[in-house]
């Protein structure tokens, strides 16, 4: 059976980044030690060319994808944007907690957490599932048998946690700029329990046996997947 695979990247750094600053809807580009590692990166590989491009449409997204991929034209679609923080955009950690009581309970994943004037935490995960659900299917659709997705690391951590194979809390996929995760879409199991599984790190670490370890890890809960267990029992819905 045809398999579909999908490479996310999560965005090279921006100055907000650098200052420990939540920068959701603000439009900042790459700074230029994130446009410089972004490059130093490149060229030494390991970055899987595709069929199909799709980046959130913030400037530090398609910036990011201009330095990857420099011949790519990709879709850009809203639903990959960053969280709306609200109030609390351009703030640290530090400056939030210090002046929003419900900050605490945003991070620890209150579903109906979040800042004044932004997205709660279930709000967002709505957004950014059912633009990566849109995703699957146009790719099933068209045959578009791989992509690469450009976006934030809060996205990309959110669509793995509800997605991915194997189970793992969305800090548990956290990356540096410029890194992420390849994916594989298998239609059976995507059609069952709409899941995916998470095969390789990007770019591949130097060590094999680490993206090895995903893979057998994530192969034995597809195969879990398969024997018949409860699958919608063990989804993490949005």
């Amino acid at each position: 059976m045809q398999s579909y695979v999908i490479h996310f990247i999560r965005h090279g750094l921006t100055e907000g980044n650098l200052q420990g600053r939540y920068v959701g809807r603000t439009d900042l580009p790459l700074a230029p030690a994130g446009r410089a590692q972004l490059e130093k990166q490149r060229r030494a590989g390991g970055y899987p060319a595709a069929q199909a491009y799709f980046c959130a449409p913030q400037l530090r997204c398609r910036e990011t994808l201009e330095v990857l991929y420099p011949q790519a034209r990709p879709a850009l679609v809203d639903g990959f944007s960053e969280c709306d923080f609200g109030a609390w955009e351009g703030k640290t950690a530090g400056e939030i907690a210090q002046a929003d009581p419900h900050f605490m309970e945003w991070m620890n994943g209150g579903p109906q957490a979040g800042p004044a004037g932004g997205e709660s935490n279930q709000a967002f995960m709505y957004r950014v599932c059912a633009a990566f659900e849109a995703l699957v299917e146009q790719l099933l659709r068209t045959q578009t048998v791989s992509a690469v997705v450009v976006a934030s690391g809060g996205v990309i951590m959110s669509l793995l946690a509800a997605y991915g194979l194997p189970r793992a809390q969305a800090y548990e996929w956290m990356m540096d700029a410029g890194c992420g995760y390849s994916v594989r879409i298998t239609p059976g199991l995507w059609m069952r329990s709409m899941v995916a599984e998470v095969y390789a790190q990007l770019p591949p670490r130097e060590d094999p046996a680490e993206n090895g370890g995903i893979l057998n890890l994530a192969r034995e809960a597809a195969a879990r997947s398969y024997g018949g267990q409860d699958e919608e029992a063990s989804r993490q819905e949005p």
